[in-house]
Protein backbone atom coordinates (compact mmCIF):
# COMPACT_ATOMS: atom_id res chain seq x y z
CA UNK A 1 0.00 0.00 0.00
CA UNK A 2 1.43 3.35 -1.04
CA UNK A 3 0.15 6.71 0.12
CA UNK A 4 0.94 10.34 -0.50
CA UNK A 5 3.01 9.73 -3.61
CA UNK A 6 2.72 10.94 -7.20
CA UNK A 7 4.32 9.19 -10.18
CA UNK A 8 4.97 11.40 -13.21
CA UNK A 9 5.97 10.23 -16.66
CA UNK A 10 7.83 12.53 -19.04
CA UNK A 11 8.32 11.52 -22.69
CA UNK A 12 10.64 8.49 -22.85
CA UNK A 13 8.85 5.95 -20.61
CA UNK A 14 5.12 6.43 -21.20
CA UNK A 15 4.18 2.75 -21.45
CA UNK A 16 6.50 1.70 -18.64
CA UNK A 17 5.08 4.33 -16.28
CA UNK A 18 1.53 3.23 -17.10
CA UNK A 19 2.52 -0.28 -16.08
CA UNK A 20 4.19 0.92 -12.88
CA UNK A 21 1.15 2.85 -11.64
CA UNK A 22 -1.09 -0.10 -12.49
CA UNK A 23 0.97 -2.34 -10.22
CA UNK A 24 0.91 0.36 -7.52
CA UNK A 25 -2.86 0.76 -7.81
CA UNK A 26 -2.72 4.54 -8.26
CA UNK A 27 -3.44 7.01 -11.04
CA UNK A 28 -0.57 8.46 -13.03
CA UNK A 29 0.20 12.07 -12.12
CA UNK A 30 -0.85 14.77 -14.57
CA UNK A 31 2.03 16.69 -16.10
CA UNK A 32 2.41 18.71 -19.29
CA UNK A 33 5.62 18.68 -21.33
CA UNK A 34 5.98 21.36 -24.02
CA UNK A 35 8.81 21.71 -26.56
CA UNK A 36 8.96 25.13 -28.17
CA UNK A 37 10.14 25.87 -31.71
CA UNK A 38 13.53 27.12 -30.54
CA UNK A 39 14.18 23.96 -28.51
CA UNK A 40 13.29 25.29 -25.06
CA UNK A 41 11.26 23.04 -22.80
CA UNK A 42 8.45 23.90 -20.37
CA UNK A 43 7.12 21.36 -17.87
CA UNK A 44 4.12 22.02 -15.64
CA UNK A 45 2.63 19.53 -13.17
CA UNK A 46 -1.13 19.44 -13.66
CA UNK A 47 -1.91 18.77 -9.99
CA UNK A 48 -0.66 19.80 -6.58
CA UNK A 49 2.53 18.15 -5.36
CA UNK A 50 2.74 20.04 -2.06
CA UNK A 51 3.82 17.70 0.73
CA UNK A 52 3.94 14.69 -1.64
CA UNK A 53 6.73 12.28 -2.48
CA UNK A 54 7.17 12.75 -6.23
CA UNK A 55 8.64 10.04 -8.51
CA UNK A 56 9.68 11.16 -11.99
CA UNK A 57 10.16 8.30 -14.48
CA UNK A 58 12.42 9.06 -17.42
CA UNK A 59 15.20 7.22 -19.27
CA UNK A 60 17.85 9.47 -20.78
CA UNK A 61 17.95 7.61 -24.08
CA UNK A 62 17.81 9.08 -27.59
CA UNK A 63 17.32 12.05 -27.78
CA UNK A 64 19.60 12.01 -24.75
CA UNK A 65 20.00 15.73 -24.13
CA UNK A 66 16.31 16.58 -24.54
CA UNK A 67 15.31 13.78 -22.17
CA UNK A 68 17.92 14.89 -19.63
CA UNK A 69 16.74 18.51 -19.75
CA UNK A 70 13.14 17.36 -19.28
CA UNK A 71 14.17 15.62 -16.05
CA UNK A 72 16.07 18.64 -14.73
CA UNK A 73 13.23 21.04 -15.53
CA UNK A 74 10.61 18.70 -14.04
CA UNK A 75 12.65 18.44 -10.83
CA UNK A 76 12.88 22.22 -10.60
CA UNK A 77 9.14 22.62 -11.19
CA UNK A 78 8.21 20.10 -8.49
CA UNK A 79 10.67 21.44 -5.92
CA UNK A 80 9.41 24.98 -6.45
CA UNK A 81 5.88 23.63 -5.97
CA UNK A 82 6.87 22.40 -2.47
CA UNK A 83 6.98 18.63 -2.94
CA UNK A 84 8.17 16.89 0.21
CA UNK A 85 10.66 14.59 -1.48
CA UNK A 86 11.65 13.88 -5.06
CA UNK A 87 12.99 10.63 -6.51
CA UNK A 88 14.18 10.36 -10.10
CA UNK A 89 13.52 6.89 -11.52
CA UNK A 90 15.94 6.69 -14.44
CA UNK A 91 15.80 3.11 -15.79
CA UNK A 92 18.52 3.89 -18.35
CA UNK A 93 21.17 6.37 -17.18
CA UNK A 94 22.58 8.12 -20.26
CA UNK A 95 26.23 9.24 -20.39
CA UNK A 96 27.15 6.33 -18.09
CA UNK A 97 29.79 5.03 -20.50
CA UNK A 98 31.83 8.21 -20.00
CA UNK A 99 32.64 7.27 -16.41
CA UNK A 100 36.41 7.88 -16.44
CA UNK A 101 39.19 9.60 -18.36
CA UNK A 102 40.22 6.89 -20.81
CA UNK A 103 42.73 9.29 -22.37
CA UNK A 104 43.91 12.86 -21.70
CA UNK A 105 41.47 15.79 -21.86
CA UNK A 106 38.33 13.67 -21.79
CA UNK A 107 35.32 14.67 -19.65
CA UNK A 108 33.69 12.44 -17.06
CA UNK A 109 30.09 13.09 -18.06
CA UNK A 110 28.60 10.44 -15.79
CA UNK A 111 29.76 12.57 -12.85
CA UNK A 112 28.50 15.74 -14.58
CA UNK A 113 24.99 14.28 -14.98
CA UNK A 114 25.05 13.14 -11.34
CA UNK A 115 25.94 16.68 -10.28
CA UNK A 116 23.19 18.15 -12.47
CA UNK A 117 20.53 15.89 -10.96
CA UNK A 118 21.71 16.70 -7.45
CA UNK A 119 21.98 20.45 -8.07
CA UNK A 120 18.50 20.60 -9.60
CA UNK A 121 17.01 19.23 -6.38
CA UNK A 122 16.65 15.45 -6.66
CA UNK A 123 16.65 13.70 -3.27
CA UNK A 124 17.20 10.17 -4.59
CA UNK A 125 17.97 8.47 -7.90
CA UNK A 126 16.91 4.96 -8.91
CA UNK A 127 18.61 3.33 -11.91
CA UNK A 128 18.84 -0.15 -13.39
CA UNK A 129 22.18 -1.79 -14.19
CA UNK A 130 24.47 1.21 -14.38
CA UNK A 131 27.29 0.70 -16.87
CA UNK A 132 29.70 0.82 -13.91
CA UNK A 133 28.45 0.33 -10.36
CA UNK A 134 30.99 2.89 -9.12
CA UNK A 135 28.85 5.63 -10.69
CA UNK A 136 26.75 5.44 -7.52
CA UNK A 137 29.70 7.14 -5.83
CA UNK A 138 29.36 10.16 -8.11
CA UNK A 139 26.16 11.13 -6.28
CA UNK A 140 25.94 12.91 -2.95
CA UNK A 141 22.36 11.69 -2.54
CA UNK A 142 21.04 8.14 -2.02
CA UNK A 143 21.27 6.12 -5.23
CA UNK A 144 19.73 2.70 -5.82
CA UNK A 145 21.29 0.71 -8.65
CA UNK A 146 18.74 -2.01 -9.31
CA UNK A 147 19.62 -5.01 -11.43
CA UNK A 148 17.62 -6.99 -13.97
CA UNK A 149 19.86 -10.06 -13.63
CA UNK A 150 17.47 -11.90 -11.30
CA UNK A 151 14.61 -11.26 -13.71
CA UNK A 152 16.68 -12.44 -16.68
CA UNK A 153 17.81 -15.44 -14.67
CA UNK A 154 14.21 -16.36 -13.90
CA UNK A 155 13.36 -16.14 -17.60
CA UNK A 156 16.19 -18.45 -18.68
CA UNK A 157 15.54 -20.89 -15.83
CA UNK A 158 12.00 -21.28 -17.12
CA UNK A 159 13.37 -22.14 -20.58
CA UNK A 160 15.02 -25.19 -18.98
CA UNK A 161 18.11 -25.11 -21.18
CA UNK A 162 20.42 -28.10 -20.99
CA UNK A 163 24.16 -27.63 -20.76
CA UNK A 164 24.46 -23.84 -20.55
CA UNK A 165 27.41 -21.43 -20.33
CA UNK A 166 27.07 -17.73 -19.51
CA UNK A 167 29.39 -15.62 -21.65
CA UNK A 168 30.75 -12.17 -20.87
CA UNK A 169 31.55 -10.15 -24.04
CA UNK A 170 34.58 -8.58 -22.32
CA UNK A 171 36.64 -8.79 -19.16
CA UNK A 172 34.78 -5.94 -17.50
CA UNK A 173 31.49 -7.84 -17.62
CA UNK A 174 32.74 -10.96 -15.84
CA UNK A 175 31.05 -10.00 -12.56
CA UNK A 176 27.74 -9.51 -14.36
CA UNK A 177 28.13 -12.89 -16.08
CA UNK A 178 28.83 -14.56 -12.75
CA UNK A 179 25.71 -13.00 -11.26
CA UNK A 180 23.52 -14.40 -14.04
CA UNK A 181 25.34 -17.75 -13.81
CA UNK A 182 24.51 -17.90 -10.09
CA UNK A 183 20.84 -17.39 -10.99
CA UNK A 184 21.16 -20.41 -13.30
CA UNK A 185 22.28 -22.75 -10.53
CA UNK A 186 26.01 -21.97 -10.72
CA UNK A 187 26.43 -22.38 -14.46
CA UNK A 188 30.00 -22.03 -15.78
CA UNK A 189 31.11 -18.81 -17.46
CA UNK A 190 33.29 -17.92 -20.43
CA UNK A 191 34.90 -14.59 -21.33
CA UNK A 192 35.51 -13.11 -24.76
CA UNK A 193 38.80 -11.25 -25.08
CA UNK A 194 37.59 -8.10 -26.86
CA UNK A 195 39.75 -5.22 -27.99
CA UNK A 196 38.09 -1.92 -28.82
CA UNK A 197 39.88 -0.01 -31.56
CA UNK A 198 37.66 3.10 -31.38
CA UNK A 199 34.24 4.23 -30.07
CA UNK A 200 31.40 1.95 -31.22
CA UNK A 201 33.90 -0.37 -32.94
CA UNK A 202 35.10 -3.55 -31.25
CA UNK A 203 36.83 -6.69 -32.43
CA UNK A 204 36.42 -10.03 -30.66
CA UNK A 205 39.85 -11.65 -30.46
CA UNK A 206 39.79 -14.79 -28.32
CA UNK A 207 37.71 -16.89 -25.94
CA UNK A 208 38.48 -18.04 -22.42
CA UNK A 209 36.33 -21.03 -21.48
CA UNK A 210 34.74 -24.14 -23.01
CA UNK A 211 31.55 -23.71 -25.06
CA UNK A 212 31.70 -26.67 -27.43
CA UNK A 213 28.32 -28.37 -27.76
CA UNK A 214 26.77 -26.08 -25.15
CA UNK A 215 24.01 -23.46 -25.17
CA UNK A 216 25.51 -20.03 -24.59
CA UNK A 217 23.97 -16.89 -23.08
CA UNK A 218 25.89 -13.69 -23.84
CA UNK A 219 25.05 -11.13 -21.16
CA UNK A 220 25.79 -7.41 -21.13
CA UNK A 221 24.37 -4.25 -19.61
CA UNK A 222 23.54 -2.65 -22.97
CA UNK A 223 23.72 -3.15 -26.71
CA UNK A 224 24.36 -0.12 -28.89
CA UNK A 225 25.44 -0.73 -32.51
CA UNK A 226 25.58 -4.52 -32.14
CA UNK A 227 29.15 -4.81 -33.43
CA UNK A 228 30.50 -6.41 -30.27
CA UNK A 229 27.54 -8.77 -30.22
CA UNK A 230 28.22 -10.11 -33.72
CA UNK A 231 31.88 -10.61 -32.91
CA UNK A 232 30.99 -12.63 -29.81
CA UNK A 233 28.44 -14.74 -31.67
CA UNK A 234 30.91 -15.55 -34.43
CA UNK A 235 33.67 -16.66 -32.10
CA UNK A 236 31.24 -18.80 -30.06
CA UNK A 237 30.01 -20.52 -33.21
CA UNK A 238 33.59 -21.06 -34.37
CA UNK A 239 34.31 -22.77 -31.04
CA UNK A 240 31.39 -25.17 -31.46
CA UNK A 241 28.63 -23.54 -29.42
CA UNK A 242 25.17 -25.02 -29.92
CA UNK A 243 22.48 -22.33 -29.60
CA UNK A 244 23.47 -18.73 -28.76
CA UNK A 245 21.16 -16.51 -26.70
CA UNK A 246 21.79 -12.92 -25.76
CA UNK A 247 20.57 -10.96 -22.77
CA UNK A 248 20.99 -7.26 -22.05
CA UNK A 249 19.22 -4.78 -19.81
CA UNK A 250 19.29 -1.77 -22.13
CA UNK A 251 18.58 -1.91 -25.86
CA UNK A 252 20.10 1.32 -27.18
CA UNK A 253 20.10 -0.05 -30.76
CA UNK A 254 21.80 2.75 -32.69
CA UNK A 255 22.07 2.75 -36.48
CA UNK A 256 21.12 -0.67 -37.94
CA UNK A 257 21.62 -2.70 -34.77
CA UNK A 258 18.15 -4.27 -34.95
CA UNK A 259 18.81 -5.44 -38.51
CA UNK A 260 22.07 -7.04 -37.34
CA UNK A 261 20.22 -8.90 -34.58
CA UNK A 262 17.49 -10.08 -36.96
CA UNK A 263 20.03 -11.43 -39.47
CA UNK A 264 22.42 -12.91 -36.89
CA UNK A 265 22.71 -16.45 -35.53
CA UNK A 266 21.14 -15.40 -32.22
CA UNK A 267 18.37 -17.83 -31.32
CA UNK A 268 16.79 -15.27 -29.01
CA UNK A 269 17.81 -11.80 -27.88
CA UNK A 270 16.29 -10.82 -24.53
CA UNK A 271 16.21 -7.19 -23.37
CA UNK A 272 14.10 -5.15 -20.98
CA UNK A 273 11.97 -2.10 -21.67
CA UNK A 274 14.19 0.41 -19.86
CA UNK A 275 14.39 1.94 -23.35
CA UNK A 276 11.04 1.60 -25.07
CA UNK A 277 10.83 0.27 -28.63
CA UNK A 278 7.99 0.90 -31.04
CA UNK A 279 5.70 -1.92 -32.13
CA UNK A 280 7.07 -1.55 -35.65
CA UNK A 281 10.64 -2.05 -34.43
CA UNK A 282 9.74 -5.16 -32.45
CA UNK A 283 7.73 -6.60 -35.35
CA UNK A 284 10.76 -6.49 -37.66
CA UNK A 285 12.95 -8.58 -35.31
CA UNK A 286 11.25 -11.94 -34.61
CA UNK A 287 14.14 -13.19 -32.44
CA UNK A 288 13.81 -10.23 -30.05
CA UNK A 289 12.12 -10.78 -26.68
CA UNK A 290 11.29 -7.82 -24.41
CA UNK A 291 10.80 -8.29 -20.65
CA UNK A 292 9.23 -5.53 -18.59
CA UNK A 293 10.87 -3.95 -15.56
CA UNK A 294 7.52 -2.42 -14.54
CA UNK A 295 6.98 -4.84 -11.66
CA UNK A 296 10.58 -4.42 -10.43
CA UNK A 297 10.27 -0.62 -10.42
CA UNK A 298 6.78 -0.61 -8.90
CA UNK A 299 7.90 -2.78 -5.99
CA UNK A 300 11.02 -0.63 -5.55
CA UNK A 301 8.93 2.55 -5.44
CA UNK A 302 6.65 0.86 -2.94
CA UNK A 303 9.65 -0.11 -0.77
CA UNK A 304 11.13 3.40 -0.92
CA UNK A 305 7.85 5.11 -0.03
CA UNK A 306 7.27 2.71 2.88
CA UNK A 307 10.90 2.83 4.10
CA UNK A 308 11.43 -0.87 3.42
CA UNK A 309 14.59 -2.59 2.07
CA UNK A 310 14.72 -2.65 -1.73
CA UNK A 311 16.85 -5.81 -1.60
CA UNK A 312 13.74 -7.76 -0.59
CA UNK A 313 12.29 -7.07 -4.06
CA UNK A 314 14.71 -9.55 -5.65
CA UNK A 315 13.17 -12.38 -3.66
CA UNK A 316 10.14 -12.06 -5.94
CA UNK A 317 12.23 -13.41 -8.85
CA UNK A 318 13.57 -16.51 -7.12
Amino acid sequence: MVENIIVFSLTSCKSLTAEIVKYLGINEGKIEVKHFADGEILIEPGESVRGKHVFIVQSTCNPVNENLMEVLIAIDACKRASCRELTVVMPYFGYARQDRKAKPRQPITARLVADLLTASGADRVVCIDLHATQIQGFFKIPTDNLTAMEMLGQYFRNKKLGDVVVVSPDHGGATRARKLADCLHDAPIAIVDKRRQQANVAEAMNLVGDVEGKDCIIVDDLVDTGGSLLGCINILKERGAKDVYCAATHGVFSHNALDKIRDSNVKEFVITNTIELTEEQMATVPNLKVLSVGFLLAKSIEAISNNKPISDVYNLFQ
